[in-house]
């Protein structure tokens, strides 16, 4: 939606929230990072949508959110070539810095699946506090019980297939928590 509509929306969620809840946290997204967890067939140029460090401090400023999510490269969902492994979403680590820097807020990455290992590194690096992998895990869920099904055809019982799918999505969540926590401890950007 165009910003100005997003300020009016995201500043009556938040106000609404806190009302119930002062402590609960209000995360809002701005510049364009796509809608769905799906496989898509290419990556669409959103180069023009990324979120500039002026409309993030401006945008926490003017809501009154916890956790801003910016469009820094990153986009829901992945495209095949991804899956696959041979191509990776890059993100501007310098535009991260700098949307920290002037939002002075808590970051969230939308749409981290499918990044470079070496961009996730830098954005934390960088000031991201938080990344969502939604769909690498939906990959992996699916991936682990394709596999089920191929080790055993005729089996019905779920929960006899079930297992390997948590088994594949088990090692992608250690995976990516072995990568995040690689800053734990360090001084990362302000």
């Amino acid at each position: 939606m165009p910003f100005e509509e997003n300020v009016k929306q995201t500043k009556q969620a938040v106000e609404t929230l806190k009302s119930i809840n002062p402590t609960i946290l209000v995360e809002g997204e701005i510049g364009n990072v796509g809608t769905g967890s799906e496989i898509h067939e290419s990556v669409p140029d959103r180069s023009k949508e990324l979120t500039t460090p002026e409309e993030a401090r401006q945008f926490v400023e003017s809501t009154g959110v916890d956790v801003l999510a910016p469009a820094v490269g990153n986009s829901h969902g992945m495209v095949q070539a991804m899956v696959e492994g041979d191509v990776k979403k890059r993100l501007d680590l310098e535009r991260i810095q700098d949307i920290k820097n002037a939002s002075k807020s808590l970051l969230t990455l939308h749409g981290g699946s499918g990044t470079a290992d070496s961009d996730l590194r830098g954005a934390i690096a960088a000031g991201i506090n938080i990344i969502h992998i939604n769909t690498e895990l939906r990959v992996a869920w699916r991936r682990g019980l394709e596999e089920a099904f191929a080790q055993k055809p005729r089996e019905i019982v779920p929960y006899k297939l079930l297992p390997a799918a948590e088994e594949s999505v088990k090692q992608v969540v250690l995976a990516r928590l072995r990568l995040f926590n690689q800053h734990q401890g360090t001084s990362m950007a302000q």
